[in-house]
C-alpha cells in the first residue's frame, strides 16, 4: 500500500489542523492504521491508532483529549484531527500502515510509511 500525507502546516498555540493520509494499492480496511511524529534530534514516537474497522483507538496520553483520529474506510484515508495544538507538538507526522491486527504503538510493527508532513506549532 502507498500512503500520502496532507494537512500540515503552520500554526499559533491553541490553533487546530486536520492531517489526512490517503491510501492507495492494497485494500486498505486491512490494515491497522497509526500517526507517528518524529522532531528534530528525536525518535519517531507514536501518536495514535485506530483498528481496521475504526470500533477501537488509542493514543498517547499527551494528546488524548486534544486529538481524533478516524478513517473512512470508503475513502482509503484515515485523519487526524489536533485540537488545541501546543509548540511541543511541532514535529513531522507520518502516517503508518500495519497488517497487525490488534493496535500497536511500536513503529517497527507499521509496514508502510507515508512521506511525513510538517507541523509547526508557534508559542
Amino acid at each position: 500500500v502507498q500512503l500520502q500525507a496532507s494537512g500540515g502546516g503552520l500554526v499559533q498555540a491553541g490553533g487546530s489542523l486536520r492531517l489526512s493520509c490517503a491510501a492507495s494499492g492494497r485494500t486498505f480496511s486491512r490494515y491497522t492504521m497509526g500517526w507517528f511524529r518524529q522532531a528534530p534530534g528525536k525518535e519517531r514516537e507514536f501518536v495514535a491508532a485506530i483498528s481496521r474497522s475504526g470500533g477501537t483507538n488509542a493514543y498517547t496520553d499527551s494528546v488524548k483529549g486534544r486529538f481524533t483520529i478516524s478513517r473512512d474506510n470508503t475513502k482509503a484515508t484515515v485523519y487526524l484531527q489536533m485540537n488545541s495544538l501546543k509548540p511541543e507538538d511541532t514535529a513531522v507526522y507520518y502516517c503508518g500502515s500495519s497488517t497487525i491486527v490488534a493496535i500497536t504503538t511500536i513503529p517497527e510493527r507499521y509496514r508502510y510509511w507515508g512521506q511525513g508532513t510538517q507541523v509547526t506549532v508557534s508559542s
